[in-house]
C-alpha cells in the first residue's frame, strides 16, 4: 500500500458518527469495521518499516558499537509523520474503499 497517496488529515478530525453509520445502520458496527481496517493497516506498515530497516541490521551489533545511520533516521521519520492507521481506515471508510460484510445480517437474510 502507499501510504502518501492518501487523502487522510495528518491531525484527529472530529466526525459525525451517526453520518459516517449510515450505510451500516449501527454505529458499532461501524466503528468495528474501521478498526479492524485499522489494525490490518498498522500490520502492513510494521512490515514494511521492519523489512526496510532489516536491511541496515548487521549481524555483529554489540551495544557498543551501535552508530547513528542517517538513512534509518529518515525512513523512521518518514514513517512517524504519517498518518495515523485509524485516521487511513476511516478516510477508506468514507471513500467506500473497505470492503465489509456481516455474516449475522447473511444468515438472517437465507432464512
Amino acid at each position: 500500500m502507499d501510504y502518501k497517496k492518501t487523502n487522510a488529515p495528518l491531525n484527529t478530525v472530529t466526525r459525525d458518527m451517526i453520518e459516517l453509520s449510515k450505510d451500516t445502520g449501527n454505529v458499532y458496527e461501524t466503528v468495528c469495521i474501521i478498526a479492524k481496517r485499522s489494525n490490518q493497516i498498522a500490520g502492513e506498515m510494521k512490515h514494511d518499516l521492519e523489512k526496510k530497516l532489516g536491511e541496515f541490521a548487521s549481524i555483529n551489533d554489540n551495544l557498543e558499537e551501535v552508530s547513528e545511520n542517517r538513512e534509518q533516521i529518515e525512513i523512521s521519520r518518514y514513517y512517524e509523520k504519517l498518518p495515523k492507521p485509524t485516521l487511513i481506515a476511516t478516510q477508506e471508510y468514507i471513500e467506500d474503499k473497505i470492503h465489509y460484510r456481516n455474516p449475522a445480517k447473511e444468515k438472517v437474510n437465507l432464512d
